[in-house]
């Protein structure tokens, strides 16, 4: 066999364990619904905070629990108990992504990157800033 076949057989394998260990680390995002019927299992979920039902917070009693509820976009909701500080801004995001495990009705967040914030309006331009900083640049 030539050197270039064994290099070229070698890039090969070495893709193929690459694109393997990368689908592996994909998981697919479930509504709480879905989530219910993989009880126990870890899974991600797309959600946004229900607004209507205060925060159980009490940074004074344990800094390091909080519980709010969720809506998915399917309507369905559920409560989330997380077990780490506060995320800042948590009551601002207009949409979050959750990973954790799904008992009973409950959502329960065991790892402290389990909650993603997304916050578009903070990247949203704002036309009245925009005028300005454009009078300002052409003076």
């Amino acid at each position: 066999m030539k050197r270039s076949h064994i290099v070229l057989l070698v890039f090969i394998a070495a893709s193929i364990a690459v694109i393997i260990s990368f689908l592996g680390s994909l998981a697919p995002v479930e509504t709480i619904a879905s989530a219910k019927l993989k009880a126990g299992k870890t899974v991600t979920i797309n959600a946004r905070i229900d607004a209507s039902i205060p925060m159980e917070y009490d940074p004074l009693r344990n800094p390091n629990y909080i519980s709010f509820h969720i809506c998915d976009t399917l309507g369905n909701k559920a409560r989330v108990v997380y077990h780490y500080e506060k995320p800042y801004d948590l009551e601002k995001a207009e949409r979050i992504t959750l990973r954790g495990k799904m008992n009973g009705d409950v959502f329960d967040i065991t790892q402290k990157d389990g909650i993603l914030l997304k916050c578009p309006s903070k990247y949203k331009d704002d036309p009245t800033v925009a005028r300005k900083n454009l009078t300002q640049n052409q003076n």
